[in-house]
């Protein structure tokens, strides 16, 4: 078995750098024709729907599931649930993660399930090489929105959606991006500590308090019309962010009644104060970039913009070095 799961992870990078050098130099862009479907993958998809709403939702969430995990918290339940923000060529980003902080098994005795969110791209290679990436590793969903930059809250809330009905009972929650680096030493056993009653209602990140950018040039841009406030609620950067899974649903349901925004981590914060959940500043959560020393990032959680090969060379050095004093 073991053989023959080394053999599909070999073909599997093997078919994923040919793919991306194909598309680099022979394959026009491919336009969105509107299909609701993966003509070429044969997905089995989950519909689901949560009671008690009241009044007809604004923002109905109406997608499939094209790959899901169903099974994934039905042995064990999750300690903690990691929901990793993702594109279908960052197949290096994700194959780092798995390797290094990302690793279910990092922790004895602590049950961690790691997955990564996808929409579905307007490229079927891609699509498909996502889907055999699904099959060796069973830590890949997928939805049936297109998966873009202004679609990151239709993502995080594809990840809510999956806690509250697949994976209900585990403890916390933390949603990140693919190019996160990690101290699960930290996160694990300096913040959730397992051993201690679980939180709930409980948010926790790097605490923005800011306003809306109305630059049209700026990458937060966000037009007067769709939000004519001068001031976002206080929310936690998207680059990391912890939470009691309780919350998932909490604000999975809140969204289905709150106009859609498309930046992510804002959005967050506009349901959580609907919620009247306040987050909680930590100043372990970086939401930049820090030059690698041992001591420095033994005292955070979160280090933003950190590629797959530093990714590895981090958690090498410090995981050799766990014996040594600061």
């Amino acid at each position: 078995m073991a053989s023959k799961v080394s053999c599909l992870y070999v073909l599997t990078v093997v078919c994923w750098a040919s793919a991306l050098w194909y598309l680099s130099i022979t394959r026009p862009t491919s336009s969105y024709t509107g299909h609701r479907q993966l003509n070429s993958i044969s997905i089995a998809r989950k519909n689901v729907s949560f009671g008690n709403i009241r009044t007809r939702p604004i923002n109905p969430h109406s997608f499939d599931f094209l790959i899901n995990e169903p099974n994934k918290c039905e042995k064990n339940v999750p300690f903690l649930v990691i929901l990793i923000s993702t594109t279908h060529k960052e197949f290096d980003a994700r194959q780092a993660i798995r390797e290094t902080w990302g690793d279910e098994n990092n922790f004895k005795g602590i049950k961690i399930a790691t997955l990564f969110l996808l929409g579905k791209n307007a490229d079927p290679v891609l699509n498909q090489m996502v889907e055999q990436e699904s099959q060796i590793f069973h830590d890949i969903i997928v939805e049936d929105f297109i998966d873009s930059y202004h679609n990151l809250t239709l993502k995080t809330l594809m990840g809510m959606r999956w806690v509250a009905t697949f994976c209900s009972k585990a403890k916390y929650v933390m949603k990140t991006d693919s190019d996160i680096f990690v101290n699960m030493d930290n996160l694990i056993y300096k913040l959730l500590k397992p051993n201690t009653k679980p939180r709930r209602r409980y948010f926790t990140g790097y605490v923005i308090n800011g306003g809306p950018i109305r630059d049209v040039r700026s990458k937060w841009y966000m037009p007067r019309d769709l939000y004519p406030d001068s001031n976002y609620p206080p929310f936690c950067s998207g680059t990391g962010y912890i939470f009691s899974a309780d919350v998932a649903e909490l604000i999975y349901k809140t969204s289905l009644h709150t106009r859609l925004l498309h930046l992510e981590d804002v959005y967050v914060g506009l349901c959580l104060r609907k919620l009247g959940i306040h987050p909680f500043q930590n100043s372990g959560f970086n939401h930049w970039k820090m030059a690698y020393s041992l001591c420095r990032y033994r005292r955070v959680i979160t280090v933003h913009q950190i590629t797959p090969e530093e990714m590895h060379r981090i958690w090498n050095d410090m995981s050799s070095k766990k014996h040594l004093r600061c």
